[in-house]
């Protein structure tokens, strides 16, 4: 079985255990501040969370008069509850979210908020449409400043190069197949990060999870 991420606190963001005061080094040699209400690492900074989802199934194009205000069909509705329900059974929660303008991508996001009962801040941004890995990046570096935890809703084939491009490899073996065979509609990625996100970049992060949320009970 594969190990968890750390459990969330009170306020719903997984953090790593905070040092006693006088303890200079905890596990794995990390050494951390003494003070006993600090979260900071010295000489290191402590991981951070993203979660990278794309929006669960649409419309097809005829349904709108333009892309981007194609919505979720009543399939995609129940996907992104699903993935709403998985995120609160692996404790993952977020406190910002940056969501593309698109209708669907929306939609998605207010799926997952009633399947997981999540609340955090969100940014809806209309560079995330239909961006490339380079804008991705760009937006988090910009848009994440102190959040510990961020979840990014956006579309296909950026979400998933954004995952390969952060992580270059690294992570779990089995979650690293799993995106490989494809990253379809209403699939995260869950990443830790090892920079502050001003300096996120190629080989940063670190996937931990792969899901993608399908409802037993959902139809077209």
């Amino acid at each position: 079985m594969r190990p968890r991420p750390p459990a969330a606190g009170p306020d719903g963001i997984a953090r790593l255990p905070r040092a006693g005061p006088g303890d200079t080094a905890g596990a794995a040699g990390r050494v951390h501040s003494a003070d006993p209400g600090s979260d900071i690492l010295v000489g290191m900074t402590a991981p951070r969370q993203l979660i990278v989802i794309r929006h669960a199934k649409a419309a097809s194009p005829e349904s709108a008069e333009a892309d981007h205000e194609r919505p979720l069909t009543p399939r995609g509705v129940a996907d992104a509850k699903a993935m709403g329900a998985w995120l609160k059974e692996r404790g993952i929660s977020v406190d910002l979210v940056l969501c593309s303008t698109a209708t669907r991508t929306r939609e998605t996001w207010a799926g997952i908020v009633e399947g997981g009962k999540l609340g955090a801040l969100v940014e809806h941004d209309p560079r995330i449409y239909n961006a490339s890995v380079e804008r991705l990046i760009g937006v988090i570096r910009e848009q994440g400043k102190s959040a510990r935890s961020v979840a990014l809703v956006g579309h296909a084939p950026g979400i998933p190069g954004l995952a390969a491009t952060l992580s270059e490899g690294r992570g779990d073996e089995d979650e690293k197949l799993a995106m490989a065979s494809g990253f379809p509609t209403c699939t995260a990625g869950v990443l830790e990060v090892e920079a502050p996100w001003k300096e996120l970049a190629a080989g940063t992060a670190e996937l931990v999870a792969v899901h993608t949320a399908r409802s037993d009970d959902a139809s077209d």
